[in-house]
């Protein structure tokens, strides 16, 4: 397995598709832009401590609304010019117009970025609340991923819904929305975060029977305190398998053993998820490294280098 500092090529950074395309699993890191200086700090040490993992790449968030647009921007700078990781960057179309995507694009391009994940987004405040088109913008994230496609050579990864999308009326529409956006232009595609690997095999199946064959790589996240569970469904839109919250319930009053449990967890999925050939894994990290170091040594990655 093939692991280590992303290739350099054509005088660039690595397009992320080509090295999700190479069949040999990526492993990678999700970031969130900081809201304060001890945050920053906070992000900052992350950071450091998980790139000396040699991941395939880390992607920087996008806040809801774009209002963390300017610092998305620095920190995606800032990872692109002072670390050895190969950055990509969330973009969404929420509250914004074309004419400031096309802006956000072009700071980004000229810091050296050419890799993006397209969100259409959440709105700002309440991620369940009614999505509005900018009056300016684009209403879904297939004519994002072609607003990028257009600009420049990019590699463009768009978001895949395991349990699906909370939006879309049904599984059905969810797949055709899915294989939209990838024919838009998307080289890959990462899910939001999932507890149940068969969620993320049936949506393999069903994207592959509708004839896309876009690669999907897995979003995972440690839990590691009990009030994780009811953020993962607010930003997951998906319901937390029973099975698991119960487990998780019976340990609740000890923090050491959720923490266990979360790690223990998030590894036993990580390894059948590469048994099942996943094409790559993206650890969501909310800017702390322990937990995903843990994980990552338990899994035994370096060791597959």
């Amino acid at each position: 397995m093939a692991l280590g500092l992303p290739s350099v090529m054509g005088g660039g950074p690595a397009a992320i598709g080509d090295l999700i395309a190479q069949h040999a699993p990526t492993f990678s890191f999700e970031f969130s832009p900081p809201k304060n200086p001890e945050a920053e700090k906070q992000l900052w040490q992350a950071i450091r401590e998980l790139e000396s993992l040699q991941p395939s790449f880390v992607s920087i968030t996008y806040g809801a609304g774009g209002t963390t647009r300017d610092t998305t921007v620095a920190v995606t700078e800032r990872v692109a010019t002072e670390t050895t990781l190969l950055p990509m960057a969330h973009l969404t179309a929420v509250n914004h117009s074309i004419a400031e995507l096309r802006n956000v694009i072009g700071q980004l391009a000229g810091a050296g970025i050419r890799n993006f994940l397209i969100v259409r987004g959440d709105p700002p405040g309440d991620p369940t609340g009614e999505w509005v088109q900018h009056p300016e913008g684009v209403l879904y994230a297939e004519e994002l991923v072609q607003l990028v496609h257009e600009a420049g050579d990019f590699s463009i990864g768009v978001a895949a819904f395991p349990y699906k999308h909370p939006r879309s009326v049904d599984i059905e529409a969810d797949t055709a929305n899915f294989v939209r956006k990838c024919r838009a232009g998307a080289d890959f595609a990462i899910t939001q975060m999932f507890f149940d690997v068969d969620d993320y095999l049936r949506l393999r199946d069903r994207v592959s029977a509708a004839g896309c064959d876009t690669p999907i790589v897995a979003g995972l996240m440690p839990v590691t305190n009990v009030g994780t569970i009811a953020r993962s469904e607010q930003l997951s839109g998906a319901p937390f398998p029973a099975e698991l919250a119960a487990r998780f319930e019976k340990v609740a009053d000890d923090p050491k053993a959720v923490r266990r449990l979360g790690i223990d967890h998030a590894t036993a999925m990580s390894q059948r998820l590469l048994d099942e050939g996943v094409p790559g894994i993206h650890y969501i990290t909310f800017n702390r490294s322990t937990a995903t170091r843990e994980v990552w040594q338990q899994l035994g990655v370096g060791a597959r280098a």
